[in-house]
């Protein structure tokens, strides 16, 4: 029989207002990977929280058992020290400092208290290389994108001698490919012996690799499933407590003429004058047109829909912009808002909204003038306004004075899709719009983008994710090192007609 490494008992935990986790129970084997399941909010970082020692023992009930023994982690330093090591959902790395000065933050390797930068390097190189990252161990972690973020969480966590490895969204801001690097990493992790807890929304990743799933609802345990009881559809009701009988909500796209057209831009490196990131890209989006771009994580999407949103990134762009067949100005966000372009970034919690600020404020940020008179706000407009866009978005939350960095990161979506519809555009460029969100969640977000394909705008969908693509979109562009490397009807497109273009296209490049 296997040995149990941890045991939860009778978790409850309560802040103001909310009881976030009620008699949670959860117990989890010696080498395995176990799955950690349920819809935004539902309570599952809270309990790794708890366990990790962020939430420190006396601030819930229950019981905490590791190794055979009762543990009261105080801080993650207690948790580190027996080998528990939790990588956040949010990312803590110090953006100013290297790469290899973050994995070993707080874990310095020293001689005499003085830094072996040799050892530190060497040591980081590994390390990235079990990640599956070639980035130079000195590169700032602020000149690199959130996905090899991501990675570099991980190594860090590797460095510590780690038994209990917890993984809260690994993945979300991963491609495909890098996805399954690091799911086979978890795999001979347990080869190795580490236990893994893997929290993620991705079921088709934790289907391949989970050894028992624990599903938790509302703040409660519903089921523990062993491998052979997994399913998508079992673990979807037990998440969601119902069906969901199709994953993607059906639309009929009434497509009309072109709004948004590219022609022939180009965007340079911000720090490296000399190369060229994105190359000559021509592109459309029609009135109530979905149109997708799909590639693998570097290919340049991003910074590609940063460029167009007010020069957001990059030097030396060259190219043109046209509405309704006019060329339009879009040097500065000013400039793209006032023309009708939104954009909602991937990184929601850096660049999408003020965390600090209530979910009001938030909403009316992009159009300040549509809540004004005379240039001063007005608070009863705003508050209609936010109460309207929490209506339709279907925001989850007490009030609209909630505070947006309590929500979960589904509700913090809906949130930034409320900001950009408040202020009324005619082009939305949605940057991985579900990454780090749960089944439920998606379906509202797909149900929301059918929605406004509906009222005619052109909306351009960015995702690491293909069969999301494939699910909701109409038209489908593929991009590889910059380049537009194909372009097809989603009814006639695949995920291997995706990766036939994208390896075509490298085929050429070398």
């Amino acid at each position: 029989m296997t040995d149990t490494i941890l045991e939860m008992r009778g978790i409850t935990k309560t802040f103001p207002g909310v009881k976030a986790l009620q008699d949670v129970n959860l117990d989890v084997r010696e080498a395995e990977i176990h799955a950690i399941v349920g819809e935004n909010g539902a309570g599952k970082s809270t309990l790794m929280k708890v366990l990790s020692g962020v939430y420190p023992a006396g601030s819930y009930d229950g019981q905490i058992i590791y190794k055979g023994q009762e543990q009261n982690f105080k801080s993650i330093r207690d948790s580190e020290h027996v080998g528990i090591v939790i990588i956040h959902q949010e990312l803590a790395l110090v953006p100013l400092l290297s790469i290899a000065e973050n994995i070993f933050l707080g874990n310095e390797q020293a001689k005499g208290g003085v830094i072996d930068w040799d050892e530190t390097r060497d040591g980081a190189r590994k390390l990235l290389s079990m990640v599956g990252l070639k980035e130079d161990p000195d590169t700032l972690v602020t000149n690199i994108g959130v996905g090899k973020q991501q990675l570099v969480e991980i190594a860090k966590a590797l460095s510590k001698e780690v038994k209990l490895l917890i993984l809260d969204e690994p993945t979300a801001s991963l491609s495909e490919k890098d996805s399954a690097a690091l799911l086979d990493l978890l795999v001979e992790f347990r080869r190795q012996g580490i236990t893994s807890i893997l929290i993620s929304h991705k079921l088709n990743e934790i289907s391949k690799v989970a050894d028992r799933i624990t599903v938790i609802r509302d703040g409660r345990t519903i089921e523990t499933m062993n491998k052979e009881q997994i399913s998508e559809d079992r673990i979807i009701t037990s998440m969601v407590g119902r069906s969901l009988d199709d994953r993607y909500p059906s639309r009929t796209p009434q497509i009309g003429e072109v709004v948004f057209e590219v022609k022939n831009w180009s965007v340079y490196h911000p720090q490296h004058r000399d190369r060229q990131v994105i190359k000559n890209i021509d592109l459309n989006v029609r009135k109530g047109e979905v149109v997708g771009i799909a590639g693998l994580m570097g290919s340049g999407r991003t910074e590609f829909a940063m460029s167009l949103f007010g020069k957001s990134y990059g030097q030396k762009i060259s190219g043109e912009v046209f509405l309704h067949g006019k060329k339009i100005d879009t040097s500065s966000v000013g400039k793209a808002v006032s023309h009708g372009i939104a954009y909602a970034t991937e990184d929601r919690k850096t660049y999408g909204l003020n965390l600090i600020d209530h979910i009001k404020n938030n909403t009316t940020l992009a159009n300040l003038g549509g809540v004004s008179r005379f240039g001063v706000i007005d608070d009863l407009a705003e508050l209609d306004a936010a109460n309207d866009y929490r209506k339709k978005t279907n925001i989850r939350s007490s009030s609209v004075y909630q505070v947006t960095g309590n929500l979960s990161g589904g509700n913090q979506q809906k949130v930034v899709l409320s900001k950009w519809l408040f202020a009324n555009p005619e082009v939305l460029i949605l940057d991985e719009p579900t990454r780090g969100i749960d089944v439920g969640a998606k379906y509202e977000i797909y149900t929301i983008i059918n929605q406004l394909a509906a009222q005619g705008k052109a909306i351009l969908v960015i995702s690491s994710e293909m069969p999301e693509l494939l699910g909701i979109t109409d038209r489908l562009y593929v991009m590889n090192e910059g380049r537009m490397v194909g372009e097809m009807p989603t009814a006639e497109a695949s995920q291997e007609k995706i990766m036939r273009a994208i390896v075509r296209a490298e085929g050429k490049a070398s």
